[in-house]
């Protein structure tokens, strides 16, 4: 239950974007069953976006697959970083976790594992994760109805509210010089790569891989010249 307490915040930021995800399938001819599947079986908001695009675009099969691929590689270091604190559990516990692992449920569970010794923690990042899942697949199935009475979803601009709900993610979490160095190093990095890779025609979902590889190693070389007394 404080889980879900905690992730309340962050489900009225997802709101509008599941909604928005539920719309834009519609207007890119993707069926309702196909739609409800999605949200319910993929469970990634930014890549289930980028695939409806894709859908919608007639691109092919395997083209989907990698773009979604590269942009959802990220959780990989999510999970890397919540596994130390999770490894005394059995699989019957790690793979639906592991579903279930969002960028808001990592955030404030990462955050909540560092405080707390309960050997029963696991429990919070449950409570999260169920409520992001639900709260997800309701809104998707809202926007799929609406959907139908909606032309140009992107129009409402309802799509910043999930990037103002990750700017509010992020800026409390920054509570160190390492911290502040890898936000800024990958910030820029991923400006500077995008229009880069825009300019050569490579995937731009790259610039993700590249800001997040730029942003760990700008905090590593920052934390170990501090604990060095060079900072």
């Amino acid at each position: 239950m404080q889980g879900l307490r905690d992730t309340i915040p962050l489900l009225i930021g997802a709101l509008p974007f599941g909604m928005i995800f539920g719309a834009l399938a519609v207007t890119n001819k993707l069926s309702a069953g196909a739609t409800i599947a999605f949200s319910a079986v993929v469970f990634a908001g930014s890549s289930q976006f980028i695939a409806a695009n894709l859908v919608g675009a007639g691109a092919g099969f395997v083209l989907i697959v990698f773009t979604t691929f590269i942009v959802n590689v990220r959780h990989a270091l999510y999970s890397a970083t919540l596994g130390p604190h999770l490894k005394h559990l059995p699989q019957r516990w790690l793979i639906p976790l592991g579903f279930w692992l969002t960028d808001e449920t990592f955030v404030i569970t990462a955050t909540h594992y560092e405080r707390s010794t309960s050997p029963y923690k696991h429990w919070y990042q449950l409570g999260s994760s169920i409520a992001m899942y639900l709260n997800w697949n309701f809104w998707t199935i809202v926007g799929l109805v609406a959907g139908s009475q909606i032309k140009n979803p992107e129009q409402w601009g309802l799509q910043y509210a999930m990037v103002v709900t990750f700017v509010g993610i992020v800026v409390p979490t920054i509570k160190s010089r390492p911290l502040l160095i890898a936000v800024i190093a990958a910030g820029v990095t991923a400006a500077v790569a995008y229009y880069i890779l825009l300019s050569t025609g490579l995937p731009t979902n790259l610039y993700l891989l590249i800001a997040a590889g730029v942003g760990i190693a700008a905090g590593y070389f920052t934390e170990t010249k501090q604990k060095e007394g060079q900072l």
